[in-house]
C-alpha cells in the first residue's frame, strides 16, 4: 500500500451529536477555500445522503466545486474481505485441497471483527484511488466500531509477532527433521512466512498513518450534555492508548449550560470549535454554506488552524 498524499480527517462522536453534519460543514468549508475534498461515509446510517439530499454510492458524486461524496457499502467489503481470505488460504494450502477445505470457509464469515477488517480494506483502497486529492473526510461509524478501526493495526501487529515466532519455530523444526541445510533459501520459499511478513508491513504502514498528525486529523464532535461528554472522554482515553492524536473538539449545538463549562475544562489544551444550535435543519449545500457564513469568524479561525 502506497503512502497517502491526501490528509485524512476523521469525525468521531456519540450517535446523534451531529458528526455527519460537522463533517459536511468542514468539507464545504475546505472546498470553498479551493481544496479538493472527498467525503467518505463509513457510517452505516449514511446520513450524508440526507444532508445533501442526493443518492450516493461507491462512485464519487460531485455536489459542489472541489467536493464529492461516496458511501461505503460495509456488506460489500465484508464479502470482499472474506473472498480475499479464502483465496489466500487456497493459494497457501493448495496441497491440502484433497481434504475438502471448502466446508471450513463457511465458518470464517462468523469470525469476530469482520466489520473493522472490512472498513480497513475499504480505507486502503480509498487511499490508493484518491491520493491525488487534498483531503479525505471520513464520517465515521458509531464509537465502538470506530475505535476498533483505529485499534486494528496495533492489535494485529501483536498477534502477527506471535505468528512470526510460531512460523519460524515450525520452519526450524521442519529443517531439523528433513536435515535441510539451506535454511535461508527454505524460508524464502515459505508461503506462510512471506504472507505474515507482508501483513506485518501493511499494518505497520497503517499504524504510522494513524499516528502521524500530518496524515491523520481526528475531530471529536459532542453536544453539551453529560452522556456525550462521558463518551467523548472515553474516546479520548482510548485514542491516547493507541497513540492517535485528537486534533480538535467540535462542541456542536451549543446552548450555554453548566456542561459547557465541564467540556471546556475536560478538553483544555485542545483546539475547540463551538457551533451554535441552528434553528433550521442544516440540509442542502446552500443551507450549509449560509451557516458557515453566519459563523464565519469562529469557523475561519478554528478550521484554518487545524
Amino acid at each position: 500500500m502506497s503512502m497517502p498524499g491526501a490528509t485524512n480527517i476523521f469525525f468521531m462522536g456519540k450517535g446523534g451529536v451531529g458528526k455527519s453534519t460537522s463533517a459536511a460543514l468542514n468539507s464545504v468549508f475546505l472546498a470553498q477555500k479551493g481544496f479538493k475534498a472527498l467525503i467518505v461515509s463509513l457510517d452505516p446510517a449514511h446520513n450524508q445522503c440526507d444532508i445533501f439530499q442526493k443518492s450516493f454510492s461507491d462512485k464519487p458524486v460531485q455536489i459542489a466545486p472541489n467536493l464529492s461524496v461516496i458511501e461505503i457499502d460495509q456488506d460489500y467489503w465484508i464479502r470482499r474481505y472474506l473472498k480475499d481470505v479464502q483465496d489466500q488460504i487456497k493459494r497457501t494450502y493448495s496441497y491440502l485441497t484433497a481434504f475438502n477445505l471448502e466446508k471450513y470457509f463457511k465458518v470464517i464469515k462468523y469470525s469476530p471483527g469482520l466489520e473493522e477488517y472490512a472498513l480497513i480494506l475499504a480505507f486502503k483502497e480509498i487511499q490508493q484511488k484518491f491520493s491525488h486529492l487534498d483531503y479525505l473526510v471520513f464520517d465515521m461509524p458509531p464509537t465502538a466500531l470506530a475505535l476498533k478501526f483505529f485499534n486494528l493495526p496495533t492489535l494485529s501487529l501483536v498477534w502477527i509477532e506471535q505468528l512470526l515466532s510460531l512460523r519460524q519455530e515450525i520452519i526450524k523444526k521442519r529443517d531439523i527433521i528433513t536435515k535441510i541445510k539451506l535454511i535461508k533459501k527454505e524460508r524464502e520459499r515459505d508461503k506462510v512466512l512471506n504472507k505474515i511478513n507482508e501483513m506485518k508491513k501493511d499494518y505497520e504502514e497503517l499504524k504510522s498513518i494513524f499516528e502521524d498528525p500530518k496524515k491523520t486529523n481526528v475531530k471529536l464532535v459532542l453536544n453539551p450534555d453529560q452522556l456525550a461528554l462521558a463518551e467523548s472522554l472515553r474516546i479520548l482515553k482510548e485514542l491516547k492508548d493507541i497513540n492517535v492524536d485528537l486534533n480538535q473538539i467540535i462542541n456542536n449545538k451549543v446552548q450555554m449550560n453548566p456542561v459547557c463549562v465541564e467540556i471546556n475544562k475536560a478538553f483544555a489544551g485542545y483546539p475547540m470549535l463551538n457551533f451554535p444550535h441552528s434553528e433550521i435543519p442544516l440540509i442542502g449545500i446552500e443551507t450549509l454554506s449560509s451557516f458557515l457564513e453566519l459563523n464565519a469568524e469562529a469557523v475561519e479561525e478554528r478550521l484554518n488552524a487545524c
